[in-house]
């Protein structure tokens, strides 16, 4: 049957790509977003894919914008079935290098536009008991590194409050679902337009994953949102195992590799446009990709795994068994 999505950050990345793959789904796509010229790009994609496109410019930073959006979702295609919560921005730059101003916007983008779809979507959702929100995590939500502390402490925040809603309603048995979905580093314009003041350009800590690999797990939370949250990546579930093993030995070696590691050998523009105060895609389209296509992983076995734990634990046996049969043999030799 098809559903009706509504989805913030969906002119570029992980929100583009969603767009997309709901839109062959044939379902109604409504893109929140500023960059008008993302947006239509993202609108003809759906389009294209089978889907029909609703273009509603919006800063999820202000709560009325959010809420009359939603309302023209709902007087164009009925109601709301999934709301996925995308929309970011961020600063590249130690915590004393970013003024106070900066500060405020990334929490209001990153956090409260979170905060802020999360309430709207419910005051729809809950009279129908019935819906799902999507929560587009982050590792860094569990596992902070150096130079992103706004967009770290905001995606710590979204997980915070997300838990709080989601007993709230398993309190009042309500039937809307809301669970997270933490993903690793992808491949998204963000480092090409994010707001820096890194002497060399910003790049994603490997291993990245392409925005499809990201936008499939959001269709599983929003087909399956009964699981708290979902794991994109192994480097996601790698660096919570270490965060929760070693944590001291995890800040040593993120202060050590962290810096290096965020930066590409090439100078950053200092003059670059960036999309903290104003959309960069509101003129010019930058798609859903970001400029590391060759380092970019597209397929992720954990996600398979999720999405079919039948058989991964079949395997998982498997691998068990198998390693205890060498090791009987080994034992044998002696």
């Amino acid at each position: 049957m098809t559903q009706t999505v509504v989805i913030t950050g969906a002119s570029a990345g992980i929100g583009r790509a969603t767009a997309r793959a709901f839109g062959a789904r044939g379902d109604d796509v409504v893109l929140l977003a500023r960059g008008q010229a993302g947006l239509d790009a993202a609108a003809r994609e759906v389009e294209e894919a089978g889907g029909r496109a609703l273009v509603v410019p919006t800063d999820v930073a202000d709560h009325q914008a959010v809420e009359a959006a939603a309302e023209e979702a709902v007087r164009s295609f009925g109601r709301i079935d999934v709301w996925v919560n995308a929309g970011f921005t961020s600063v590249f730059a130690p915590f004393t290098e970013i003024t106070a101003e900066e500060y405020e916007r990334v929490t209001q983008v990153t956090y409260l536009g979170f905060v802020n779809g999360t309430r709207t979507a419910l005051a729809h959702m809950t009279p129908r008991d019935a819906g799902t929100i999507v929560q587009v995590g982050s590792a860094l939500g569990a596992r902070s590194i150096p130079l992103q502390s706004a967009y770290c402490g905001a995606k710590h925040a979204i997980n915070g409050f997300t838990s709080s809603v989601r007993t709230e309603l398993m309190h009042q048995g309500s039937g809307v679902r809301i669970t997270v979905v933490q993903m690793p580093a992808v491949n998204t314009p963000q480092f090409s337009w994010v707001l820096s003041r890194l002497s060399r350009r910003p790049q994603p800590v490997a291993p990245i994953y392409q925005p499809e690999v990201a936008a499939a797990a959001v269709l599983q939370a929003a087909d399956h949102p009964g699981r708290k949250q979902y794991f994109v990546g192994s480097g996601t579930t790698a660096t919570l195992v270490a965060n929760k093993i070693a944590p001291g030995l995890l800040d040593r070696y993120l202060a050590r590799t962290g810096y290096d590691a965020q930066q590409t050998d090439q100078a950053d523009d200092p003059d670059r446009r960036y999309n903290l105060w104003h959309p960069v895609d509101d003129d010019t389209d930058h798609g859903a990709h970001g400029s590391f296509d060759k380092e970019s992983h597209r397929h992720d076995p954990q996600l398979w795994a999720s999405r079919h734990p039948a058989l991964a634990a079949v395997a998982a046996a498997g691998a068990a068994c198998g390693a205890m049969a060498l090791g009987a043999r080994r034992r044998g030799r002696r």
